[in-house]
């Protein structure tokens, strides 16, 4: 009996060839599409498996799960990579290894199989899930292996073979440059895009309108949360309501699409060492970032804002390298789920000509006093108390004045 392999497939020229290269070794393929949001058309992709080799093929719909267990995560812990990288990639990856792995169960089989390349921060991702989740795992990345290196050297390769198997592909060798599309965004990279002077043409960015484009007029948005999750949001342009999480993110992705929000174009660091340019439209999580991130001012302690800040970095990092399933993330997540208690309340902003501006903020457990801030209005705070405040704070630093003035005579002395 062959040996079943469960391959994670797009219906794209790799995987394609993947799937035929895996079949003439004498596997039984079953294909696993995961639905996160990218727009195909399922069907033709599950024909053309078939067509190819497949014995079987799983399209899995997981756009909910990825809206409230993985995109709504990430806003809690405010994971953003490097300042800049809103993560639509990585934060879609351990969601679909773990659907990977169960549909590995339930065809009584333990090998699974991807199409990322041995560059790239993919493979890491999908591989360091799979053995997280079961670790007797058996993963063939054909991009890895000599075998497949040796046959294919390139995109030219691969298309050749596609053509010699009768494997119909979009690709061409002109084509340079790759996107990866989920419901939270879509990426550009590779090819052209490589150097990192080069513009990129108003036709590559195909979700988003040019800033210089969008429509003359602000969308004002209200946007409600419950323990730091969006749990609403209102148009107050025309009344649009959405509550539904898929459809509150979707609502957030279309208002921000049209608005020309959400492009990003940057040279990141990849976990393998590599530097890479990346150019990417996120805009309904830039909204929705934006958002919670307000409401956390009014509504979250200062301390606690300050620690979770200083996790926030470390948190993105972990997802960007593939360590959603780790005991490091579990301690994460346990930490954000307390400072998120009672973020509660609504946030209203503009959303204009690529910008998002936030104008007011209001929540039901507020710790802002407007007496106790405001310049006019004493508020039972006596500024004689500042006297005591600041010869403490200063006492180390008349310290380390005369340290300095005493070992560092020459950057003290007098012109």
């Amino acid at each position: 009996m062959n040996k079943k392999v469960i391959l994670a497939y797009s219906g794209g020229l790799d995987t394609s060839v993947i799937l035929k290269w895996l079949c003439n070794k004498g596997y039984e393929v079953v294909c696993y599409v995961a639905d996160v949001g990218q727009r195909e058309d399922f069907s033709a992709i599950k024909d053309k498996a078939i067509k190819t080799g497949a014995s079987k093929v799983y399209i899995e719909d997981l756009k909910e799960e990825f809206v409230t267990d993985y995109i709504f995560a990430a806003l809690r812990g405010n994971a953003i990579y490097e300042g800049r990288y809103f993560l639509g990639t990585a934060i879609a990856r351990p969601l679909i290894a773990k659907r990977q792995v169960e549909i590995a169960e339930k065809e009584d089989t333990a090998i699974v199989a991807h199409g990322s390349t041995g560059k790239g921060n993919d493979q890491v991702r999908f591989e360091l899930a799979y053995y997280a989740l079961n670790p007797n795992i058996e993963v063939i990345s054909p991009w890895k292996e000599s075998e497949f290196l040796s046959e294919f050297k390139g995109r030219s390769d691969l298309i050749n073979y596609a053509q010699k198997y009768g494997i119909s592909v979009k690709a061409s060798i002109e084509k340079s440059y790759s996107e990866d599309e989920n419901l939270m965004h879509i990426s550009h990279e590779a090819g052209i895009l490589e150097d990192p002077l080069y513009r990129p043409y108003e036709d590559i960015f195909n979700w988003t309108v040019s800033p210089q484009k969008a429509p003359d007029v602000e969308t004002i948005l209200e946007i409600e949360f419950k323990d730091g999750y969006p749990i609403k949001v209102t148009n107050q342009n025309d009344g649009t309501i959405k509550e539904n999480p898929l459809d509150l993110f979707i609502y957030l992705n279309e208002i921000g699409s049209r608005n020309g929000v959400g492009r990003v174009d940057m040279v990141e660091n990849r976990f393998v060492g590599i530097k890479s340019r990346g150019i990417y439209e996120t805009p309904g999580a830039t909204i929705l970032w934006a958002a919670h991130r307000d409401l956390e001012g009014i509504a979250m302690d200062k301390e606690v804002m300050r620690i979770r800040d200083m996790l926030s970095p470390k948190f993105s990092e972990l997802i960007y390298n593939g360590f959603w399933f780790s005991p490091e993330m579990d301690f994460l997540f346990s930490a954000f789920e307390k400072s998120q208690e009672k973020i509660d309340g609504t946030v209203y902003l503009s959303v204009y000509k690529g910008n998002v501006t936030t104008h007011g903020r209001q929540s039901p457990v507020s710790l802002y006093d407007q007496d106790l801030s405001s310049m006019d209005v004493e508020g039972g705070y006596n500024a004689l108390d500042s006297k005591g405040f600041i010869k403490i704070h200063a006492i180390r630093l008349k310290a380390h004045y005369l340290v300095l003035k005493n070992t560092m005579p020459y950057k003290w002395r007098k012109k």
